[in-house]
């Protein structure tokens, strides 16, 4: 399994280079985005590792550019307050996030998620939830095969949910990953929007309430 690892910090990269090599990766580290779009360019990696603060490039053009070229799974790095670059990362191509400092098994189940979810497709994955299937590539949602309209943070809030297939998403991550905010008022939206999915679906099933944490996608 090969990673690229995009990080222009020598000790944080060091070490995350270390502790992946021992878990079976072959790594490729460099520290600056024009490196990271040539690294892709010159032979697809298996999963990269994306630092959104890059020296000579912005994280988010990153991103794009190696989505221009690659269904590659990318797992965006930011800092703990970086709400925007997560939010941007995530509707620029990025599959997931992780937040510094993070635990060696924290990233290892965030690659691994992400694997699971691209692993063999040519092409951005639909997900499935019963008679729902959500595409993520062209940001269209379908039950039983006719197109249904959401807005774009309707959209948004089920995408978040269909790209941890099926996992309990916690309230504030959803928050701040769709809206950016987590306060009161944010959550009161976040409660509209999960309505006006059920609803304009027709399938309150689709998104399930785990009480006292959050949502998860329906099966």
């Amino acid at each position: 399994m090969r990673a690229l690892l995009v990080e222009d910090d020598a000790v944080l990269g060091g070490a995350v280079a270390k502790a992946l090599t021992a878990h079976g990766f072959r790594v490729q580290h460099v520290t600056s985005g024009s490196a990271a779009l040539e690294a892709v360019a010159q032979g697809a990696p298996d999963v990269v590792l994306l630092d959104m603060g890059l020296p000579d490039r912005d994280g988010i053009g990153v991103c794009r550019g190696i989505r221009a070229v690659s269904r590659v799974p990318i797992l965006a790095v930011t800092g703990r307050g970086a709400v925007e670059a997560r939010v941007a990362g995530l509707r620029n191509g990025a599959d997931d996030y992780i937040v510094k400092p993070f635990l060696i098994e924290e990233l290892l189940a965030r690659i691994d998620a992400v694997l699971r979810r691209t692993r063999g497709l040519g092409v951005a994955p639909a997900v499935v939830a019963g008679d729902v299937e959500i595409d993520l590539a062209r940001r269209s949602v379908s039950v039983d095969g006719a197109e249904v309209a959401l807005a774009r943070k309707e959209f948004d809030l089920l995408a978040a949910l269909a790209r941890r297939e099926g996992a309990v998403v916690a309230r504030d991550e959803l928050l701040d990953e769709v809206w950016g905010s987590t306060d009161s008022s944010a959550r009161r939206t976040l409660e509209a929007h999960v309505g006006l999915v059920r609803s304009k679906l027709g399938r309150p099933e689709v998104i399930v309430t785990a009480r006292g944490v959050g949502y998860r996608l329906g099966k």
